[in-house]
């Protein structure tokens, strides 16, 4: 099988193994495989604006034309130099057309095909993953490694340095697309442009989901017991653009599966087991905040804080003019009482 480990992708990216001159690029991750395939184009030709270097072809119209791909790949280029065609997959099977070219592979072009994501049986993938001529260079979601580097290059790229809460804050926000996440990291580069450092404020102010981090940091000094922090982190989520009321119905479901998790305890259930069943997947940053609360809270602090929380929400969207007060002393209160443990 010529299938490229994930660890090996960006290295085989980078240089194109010249006896594989075929390449199907695929995956979920649309943004990653799209930047993949550029990568490879750009390693192949001199000038991917020449279009006698570059061929782009669609393969929904290769579904009607196989031959087309072969006739393309074995034509001897005008003016000489390298050659490469690109072709972007869609929602009709031209796999007939590839193994084809499999058959009598072209000697001076390299043929790429970006594709979404495929299963094992999908014809594409196995024809490329068996053939001794082809490459399949699958492209899942970056894990935090990979966007911790991401990071890291764009701000090197840019002249900047980020703090590490930030880093670390940013990490928790992107993802799951490259070419987004990109976008979101320059993004973030640009506001600080003439600065030399990007701080945690320039993150909430810029990335997307920025709420939801301010929302996340204001439920964890909370039920951590941070009185003067859940104070701070309530006026930040309020100035990312937080509503009241979205933080009051985020912490009461914060309880709500923390009351759960501790039943489940309570019960004999192992803790990592029980926050991995009851709470969604967290970011590491806050892992420690919430294993800390599932154990300083019991089943009937947390049944109270739940029926306080649920009071406070009801006053909150009963008396909008007070919400901001409402909500404030709602979450200091139940800082306080973790405090008393």
């Amino acid at each position: 099988m010529v299938a490229i480990k994930n660890t090996d992708a960006d290295a085989f990216v980078a240089r194109p193994d010249p006896a594989r001159p075929i390449v199907l690029v695929f995956g979920p991750d649309a943004g990653l495989v799209h930047e993949r395939a550029e990568r490879i184009i750009r390693a192949s030709v001199d000038d991917p604006r020449d279009p006698f270097a570059l061929v782009h072809l669609e393969g929904d119209a290769l579904a009607s034309e196989p031959s087309r791909l072969f006739e393309e790949a074995h034509t001897v280029p005008l003016f000489g130099g390298k050659r490469a065609v690109w072709v972007k997959a869609g929602g009709r099977n031209f796999a007939a057309a590839v193994e084809t070219l499999v058959a009598a592979p072209p000697v001076d072009c390299r043929v790429v095909i970006e594709a979404g994501d495929l299963r094992k049986t999908a014809p594409l993938r196995a024809i490329c993953e068996k053939a001794k001529v082809a490459a399949a260079v699958a492209c899942y979601a970056d894990d935090e490694r990979s966007l911790a580097r991401l990071v890291d290059d764009e701000m090197r790229e840019a002249k900047l340095t980020i703090a590490p809460d930030a880093r670390s804050a940013l990490v928790s926000l992107i993802g799951g697309d490259r070419r987004a996440s990109r976008s979101e990291i320059r993004k973030l580069a640009l506001y600080a442009h003439g600065r030399e450092r990007v701080d945690l404020d320039d993150v909430l102010a810029v990335v997307a989901d920025a709420s939801a981090l301010a929302l996340d940091a204001v439920i964890d000094a909370a039920f951590a017991g941070r009185v003067s922090d859940a104070e701070i982190q309530f006026g930040k989520a309020l100035a990312a653009g937080t509503s009241t009321g979205t933080i009051m119905s985020g912490a009461l479901r914060h309880v709500t599966q923390l009351h759960k998790a501790r039943a489940a305890v309570d019960a004999g259930e192992r803790p990592e087991d029980a926050l991995r069943r009851f709470i969604p997947p967290i970011h590491f940053r806050r892992e420690a905040s919430v294993k800390a609360a599932l154990s300083a809270w019991t089943a009937s602090r947390l049944a109270r804080a739940m029926d306080q929380l649920a009071e406070a929400a009801l006053n909150v969207r009963r008396m909008p003019a007070l919400s901001d007060t409402l909500g404030q002393r709602a979450l200091l209160s139940i800082a306080m009482s973790a405090r008393r443990k």
